[in-house]
């Protein structure tokens, strides 16, 4: 198999494979330069040279260009602390353009040839003028992306309604699809405003333990279930996948939780009780 080198461009952005023929000693941490699809770039490695494997499409990589020298890092520093100018220069442009358009965030590449805006916006916006205005003004290559709303928290970042940091903007990569169907598994409350993040879009969390919370629910009996607890028989009315309890209506009308382990279910047609299936954990 060949073997390929994983560098990243921007903090939390995707890692990206390139072919490391001549720099074989690359450790991570190190910058270096490549060509990509929108010119050279500057990247920190962040997978060490390796073996391909079958799984990573391989095919036609680029090779790395060169280290970085200390002059192309103070480099992207100076330009770095320029983007913040620049970005406010972009808003006062798009105010004199009257354009309903919103920039977020402007990143100069690492010699300062090539400016990207990043804007949201609720429709297509021609912003061709605006693009030759800009170019003019910062004598630079200029690009104008249009992202949504959760680009546009992972651009900015703030707090989530945890206390921590945005997930997107500290550690994840890449959006993975998040459904109402997760809140619901997780018994959750389906009230938007409690499921929703910074972004006005359901949590990135809900993904999280979605996996673990199918598979212990699969062990345990349905709500409306009947079934035979150590305080006699009952109907399910509530399941809590963390603990694995069971919450059951007596035929007393009186509510207990017990243990999902400790109930068999209603007497079948050949008068046995059947056991119900065993917790995620605790299956043989």
């Amino acid at each position: 198999m060949p073997k390929v080198v994983g560098v990243r461009f921007r903090r939390r952005g995707k890692i990206y494979y390139f072919d490391p023929a001549g720099f074989g000693d690359l450790k991570v941490g190190d910058c270096v330069i490549v060509e990509t699809a929108s010119g050279r770039e500057m990247g920190e490695v962040i997978i060490a040279p390796k073996e391909a494997s079958e799984g990573e499409a391989v095919s036609q990589l680029k090779p790395i260009q060169r280290r970085a020298e200390p002059w192309d890092l103070l480099q992207r520093e100076r330009f770095r602390r320029r983007e913040g100018e620049a970005l406010q220069k972009c808003k006062e442009k798009i105010a004199e353009c009257g354009l309903p358009m919103k920039v977020v965030r402007a990143e100069y590449n690492f010699d300062g040839s090539r400016l990207v805006f990043f804007f949201t916006a609720e429709e297509r916006i021609d912003f061709r003028e605006l693009i030759r205005d800009l170019a003019r003004t910062f004598k630079a290559r200029v690009e104008l992306h249009q992202v949504g709303v959760r680009d546009e928290a992972k651009l900015i970042g703030g707090f989530g309604r945890c206390g921590r940091p945005l997930c997107c903007a500290t550690f994840l990569t890449e959006f993975t699809p998040i459904s109402i169907k997760m809140a619901k598994e997780q018994d959750l409350s389906l009230n938007p405003t409690e499921i929703s993040g910074l972004c006005g879009r359901l949590l990135c969390c809900l993904g999280y333990e979605e996996e673990y919370y199918r598979a212990v629910k699969e062990g345990l009996p349905k709500r409306g279930e009947e079934v035979i607890t150590p305080y006699g028989p009952g109907r399910v009315i509530g399941i809590n996948a963390l603990k694995e309890t069971v919450s059951v209506e007596l035929e007393s009308e009186v509510t207990v939780e017990v243990p999902a382990s400790s109930l068999s279910r209603s007497t079948d047609s050949s008068g046995t009780q059947t056991p119900p299936n065993s917790a995620a954990g605790n299956t043989d």
